[in-house]
Formats: C-alpha cells, sequence, structure tokens
C-alpha cells in the first residue's frame, strides 16, 4: 500500500473555508477510483497561519498512477481551492505503507 502525502498552508481566516471544501472527499469522486482506500485531513494552527496535511491512501503505486497519470508526484490542486493557499508542495511525497495498527477496514 502507499500513502500519498501533502501540506499546504492558509491564512487562519480562511481555513475553514478551505477545510469544508476537502471534505468529505479530498479530490471529486476519489472515493470511486479503483484502489483508493481511505484518506487524512490534518490541520494545526502555526504562527500566523494554519498548515494542512493531507494522506491519502491507495492499494498500489499503479492504482494511483491510474489515477493521476504519469506525472503522479504533481500537486492536485483544483482552482477554486488554490486561492485560500499561502504556500503549498508543489509535489506529493509517496512512501510504502510497512504496517498499520488498529485501522478498521485497512490491511497491508
Amino acid at each position: 500500500m502507499i500513502a500519498r502525502i501533502w501540506r499546504g498552508s492558509t491564512r487562519p481566516e480562511d481555513a475553514d473555508a478551505y477545510a469544508s471544501m476537502l471534505k468529505p472527499e479530498l479530490l471529486p469522486g476519489i472515493s470511486k477510483a479503483p484502489g483508493y482506500r481511505g484518506s487524512y485531513l490534518m490541520r494545526r494552527n502555526l504562527d500566523g497561519e494554519v498548515e494542512f496535511i493531507t494522506i491519502l491512501i491507495w492499494e498500489s503505486i499503479e492504482a494511483l498512477k491510474a489515477v493521476t497519470g504519469a506525472n503522479y508526484t504533481a500537486s492536485i490542486i483544483p482552482e477554486e481551492r488554490l486561492k485560500y493557499l499561502l504556500r503549498h508542495d508543489s509535489h506529493a511525497s509517496h512512501y510504502e505503507i510497512e504496517s498499520m495498527h488498529g485501522l478498521v477496514g485497512l490491511t497491508c
């Protein structure tokens, strides 16, 4: 399994609006994509900004590439969300998941 990890930051006054655009799905229709296994949206307040981290879990790198295309590391940020971001990763990081514990419905 693969974890796709991405970071972005907003102004504190834009954080709630931005977060609401990421719920209940991180990308439109992503939950129906073959190989998609779930996601996490994390948030923390920093000095003068709010950082978000998204983690999307994929069955395999091949499943991820089937959705994102050959340039699978590139960030995918819809235009309506981009206006809220102060800064963001231009590329996502990808990690092989070695083990998971206590997560219902996900197995390695």
